[in-house]
């Protein structure tokens, strides 16, 4: 009799405190919320370090919500990124929970009608605490808001990584493993971001559908490019990553490279830049091969800023990286096969592209049967530049001339010029270098084989490159009839103009191409703007 008493009571009790929410929801709430000011309000985050760990470096990728803290391990000899962000009471985990699935049908329904989704999403919380009847301050409104919003419109807990202009590549290798980033500064490091089963699984699907694709147990593997423009591939499960799911992302820059960055890197010379230049505008044909983040298709793009302004430029990818600064360009991206459709493949891009009449083509990356398109449009008069796996000018020729591409031997040798670059480390870490830059000279009579001769070397010892000598120059001094003083002339004109760019820290795309451009236009005004005197004259024959 007493339990049932017992039980009776907290029946009743139950009840009324279900009454009392529902009146405190129907009578609701009202709440002043503030623009956050954090002088004001004072800081969303609380952060003392991390035991164990000496804090090197700290920045805001998303103020004032979210930062980066580079820990150092003295007794690991190895650093650490930290995600800080604001951290959420008990009861707010609660609020939020709730808030997630009551915001999202009617955020997704009014975002059709509303430009600001940011505003929206603050008015919609701000609707739904006080139908709550929430009792919310300043702060935690802005923290419920930071994590609707990372996670509704965001990357949810890789947000902060993705705002992280000094990341270029993000690795997840499975469930409750750190994902590891590749950091400009630090190189390779562990963060403190991982993910549990459900919550990857969730978050790889979400990856592919915001990106437009689909990915199933069925068909576990997805390469994409997410809504950002950068690259990511997809693994779903334990079938072909043992581990769980997995995704590696490929960060897209916001701000294209220039030829003043890969100078300013070291990538490449000045020297050689003006070389490479004075090649695009001769209509040389180029293909840079490297292994794997060695830098080449940033700089195929890059290089592609000195293309002549009014020149058709046509680009083809698998997934799309390139972003060219030039007003007669047409981009095409490869599709597969979705429903009723047909698969779209870079050899049915390349055999339309050639349709458009196009001065240059540019295609992300060679591997099949498209590569014999593309050295047969360079044998008609195109120019193009593409990209290849390989580390050594050897290794390209044998990959072009055997399965699966088979291009004939008389065909490459209309190819000008191979860009070999490399991922290496030196005393201040890793960095990109241009390994060489070869000239294919053509077959040669006696061996049949393919002649080439590197025009340009780095030396890893002095971290510097040398010039071999060009027979590339010497074809283009012929066409223009210029003498080899002249010849020499024009080339040291273009290292100080590129030099006078650099010196000045000009290596915004914009304000590059418009120079560029300025200089096919009106060479000798804007030489004469910025104090260099290109005239052939003044220049002495040195002896190269």
């Amino acid at each position: 009799m007493h339990d049932r008493n017992r039980r009776s009571e907290t029946t009743i009790g139950a009840a009324r405190r279900a009454v009392t929410r529902l009146a405190e929801t129907l009578r609701g709430s009202r709440i002043t919320i503030r623009e956050y000011d954090p002088a004001t309000h004072g800081p969303l985050i609380e952060f003392d370090g991390i035991d164990g760990l000496e804090e090197v470096d700290r920045y805001w990728v998303n103020a004032p919500f979210a930062f980066v803290s580079i820990g150092y391990d003295p007794a690991t000899n190895q650093h650490r990124y930290n995600v800080v962000e604001p951290a959420l009471r008990a009861d707010e985990r609660v609020l939020l929970e709730t808030l997630s699935e009551d915001v999202r049908d009617p955020l997704l329904y009014r975002e059709k009608r509303h430009d600001n989704v940011a505003r929206l999403l603050e008015e919609t919380v701000h609707e739904y605490l006080e139908r709550y009847g929430a009792d919310v301050d300043t702060k935690a409104f802005y923290r419920l808001f930071y994590h609707l919003y990372r996670d509704f419109r965001g990357y949810g807990r890789l947000d902060p990584i993705m705002h992280d202009p000094r990341v270029e590549d993000i690795s997840c290798d499975g469930y409750e493993l750190p994902i590891y980033v590749y950091h400009e500064e630090y190189t390779d490091i562990e963060t403190s971001v991982s993910f549990e089963k459900e919550a990857l699984d969730r978050f790889v699907v979400r990856l592919a559908q915001h990106s437009g694709r689909h990915i199933s147990i069925g068909d576990p593997m997805v390469e994409t490019t997410l809504p950002d423009g950068s690259r990511a591939e997809l693994a779903l499960g334990e079938e072909v990553t043992p581990r769980g799911s997995a995704f590696t992302v490929r960060k897209y820059a916001d701000e294209p490279f220039t030829p003043i960055d890969l100078i300013q890197y070291g990538t490449f010379s000045v020297e050689q830049m003006a070389y490479l230049w004075l090649a695009i505008e001769h209509n040389r044909s180029l293909l840079f091969a490297g292994g794997t983040a060695s830098g080449k298709t940033t700089s195929m793009n890059a290089i592609s800023m000195f293309i002549p302004p009014r020149s058709k430029v046509l680009t083809i990818e698998d997934t799309r990286e390139l972003e060219l600064y030039h007003d007669n360009w047409l981009s095409s991206v490869t599709r597969e096969r979705s429903h009723e459709g047909k698969h779209v493949t870079m050899y049915d891009l390349l055999r339309s592209a050639l349709r458009h009449r196009p001065e240059y083509i540019v295609v992300g990356e060679v591997r099949g049967e498209e590569a014999i398109t593309l050295f047969q449009a360079m044998n008609t008069g195109h120019t193009t530049y593409s990209t290849m796996h390989a580390d050594s000018v050897q290794t390209v020729i044998n990959r072009l001339e055997n399965e699966p591409i088979n291009v004939p031997r008389p065909m490459v040798q209309s190819l000008d010029v191979l860009s070999i670059q490399t991922l290496t480390r030196l005393e201040d870490g890793r960095v990109r270098r241009n390994k060489v830059l070869a000239e294919i000279e053509g077959i040669d009579q006696r061996t049949g084989e393919l002649d080439y001769s590197p025009a340009f070397t780095w030396d890893g010892e002095s971290d510097s490159h040398q010039s071999k000598g060009s027979q590339l120059l010497e074809n283009i001094r012929d066409e223009r009839g210029w003498n080899r003083t002249e010849l020499l002339s024009e080339l040291r004109t273009r290292e100080r103009f590129l030099e006078y760019l650099e010196t000045n820290d000009i290596d915004d795309y914009r304000q590059f191409t418009a120079l560029i451009n300025e200089y096919y236009a009106d060479r000798a005004g804007v030489l004469d703007r910025i104090g260099i005197d290109g005239s052939l004259e003044d220049e002495q024959d040195d002896g190269e």
